[in-house]
């Protein structure tokens, strides 16, 4: 056994251990980065990196379909989904390929294999990673998540693919049938359907993607529907078993149940964070009932000198918030200790197509938090004249603001490249600047930025209005 000791440890080679492990180690740190499967964590691997690279893949054959539209005549797309998830796998390959090269570097040493706390120590906390153990002053847990299984009777017996699996297939479903009807089945869902697979979303909720305001996850759905997806809401998965051609998935809505012949099920019910074996009990870091890390502000757990980064700090589980929380331990363990997550301003994207950004409150929160001095307004991109010349007219910008100040208080882009169009709102969220701050300036024509100018001048007059006649 090799006995080692370092200045921090961290457990998990994802979005935040990464670049964190490097500028502790480019600082002078004794660093050790544990990972027991793949560096880069769920982005890399299986999230964000494959699963948009397969996205851009179901564009190019839905707008070679579409290729009449645009008064162009091609045969038939052909489609070889082996080498659509070959090309995905390539560059999961060629990023992680950069992330091994950048650890070895800045001089951190990088542990192959599950970590496991194992105490307190005279020096901080002893650990074990297969052959290594050691100790460590401060410990950093990143270890991430994983797909949450619902209760559904007989999952245990059939195959299914889920967020963490879905690439290792070759052959395309026939029929898929989603439990859950978030961010990561409406995704998917479009891409198997535009690659030629049936497709039925089962959610549990009145509304897709049910964080949203219900007029935003509505208009998404119906773009959905109009591409051929199949939705059953107030309806669960009650049941699977297997059968000759694939699986029977058994659903329930209200007391009516119905069977329904698939190929394939793909498990979309949500994440669960990975804290069950990384030996915190043996030093008395505290989870909450979901099993979360209990973290305060500036990602301090419960126990003095050790951290939480990531989707196991609960909170918003994104790449970009976790990417931001290597910012907030950076200034906490080499900096002034003033970056906490307080009061960021978190946005996020789904990226069907067209695609939602989102930044802020929805308006139920708004009204809820501000009242009757809440104001929202909306533009549709049917009148923004870029999005008719390139053929893209779908969707709207709403945006929520305070009527007493003209502060932005959230927005919703469900356009093309809306998880780009929405960062100007993030911009001026950040800045916490108001509404005029957009509808002062000029913007280039023809362009899909001006519909974000657009619904800010919409919203302005609204607001306007509103003062001009209060007094």
């Amino acid at each position: 056994m090799i006995m080692k000791h370092y200045d921090v440890l961290i457990i998990g080679a994802g979005q935040a251990g990464i670049p964190l492990a490097r500028k502790l180690a480019e600082s002078g740190r004794r660093v050790a980065l544990a990972e027991r499967k793949h560096l880069g964590g769920s982005c890399v691997n299986f999230g964000c990196t494959p699963t948009k690279a397969v996205l851009a893949s179901a564009r190019v054959v839905h707008l070679a379909q579409r290729a009449a539209d645009f008064g162009i005549r091609l045969p038939p797309a052909e489609i070889d989904f082996f080498k659509v998830l070959q090309r995905a796998r390539k560059i999961v390959e060629e990023s992680k390929t950069g992330l091994h090269k950048g650890l070895s570097d800045c001089g951190a040493d990088v542990l192959r294999g599950q970590a496991r706390l194992t105490g307190r120590a005279e020096s901080g906390f002893s650990f074990a990673v297969d052959g290594t153990i050691g100790t460590a002053e401060q410990v950093v847990i990143n270890t991430g998540a994983r797909t949450r299984l619902p209760p559904i009777e007989g999952l245990a017996d059939v195959p299914y693919l889920h967020a963490g699996n879905w690439l290792d297939g070759d052959a395309l479903p026939e029929h898929v049938v989603f439990a859950g009807a978030g961010s990561i089945a409406l995704e998917m869902a479009q891409f198997y359907r535009r690659l030629g697979s049936r497709v039925t979303v089962v959610g549990a909720g009145r509304h897709v993607a049910s964080r949203e305001d219900p007029d935003v996850a509505d208009a998404l759905q119906r773009v959905l529907e109009g591409e051929g997806v199949s939705f059953r809401l107030n309806t669960r998965v009650q049941a699977v078993a297997a059968t000759a051609t694939g699986v029977s998935v058994t659903v329930k809505s209200d007391e009516n149940y119905r069977q329904i012949a698939a190929s394939h099920l793909f498990v979309a019910a949500g994440r669960k964070p990975n804290t069950d074996d990384a030996g915190l009990e043996t030093v008395g870091v505290e989870i909450d009932d979901h099993g979360f890390l209990k973290v305060a502000e500036n990602l301090a757990t419960t126990v003095s000198g050790i951290w939480a980064a990531g989707d196991v700090r609960g909170g918003p589980m994104f790449t970009h918030t976790s990417w931001d929380d290597h910012r907030v331990l950076e200034s906490q363990l080499l900096g002034d200790g003033t970056r906490t997550t307080a009061g960021r301003v978190v946005p996020y994207a789904i990226f069907t197509d067209p695609q939602l950004g989102r930044v802020g409150l929805t308006e139920d929160e708004a009204r809820n938090l501000h009242g009757q001095h809440t104001r929202c307004a909306t533009f549709e991109m049917k009148h923004n004249g870029k999005a008719a010349e390139i053929g893209e007219p779908a969707g709207f910008i709403k945006l929520i603001a305070d009527a007493r100040d003209g502060r932005l208080l959230g927005a919703a882009v469900l356009a093309a490249e809306g998880a780009e169009l929405v960062a100007a709102y993030i911009t001026l969220m950040n800045a916490g600047a108001t509404l005029p701050a957009i509808c002062g300036g000029i913007y280039i024509h023809p362009t899909l930025s001006e519909a974000v100018q657009s619904a800010a001048l919409a919203l302005d007059l609204q607001i306007r209005s509103t003062l001009m006649t209060s007094q």
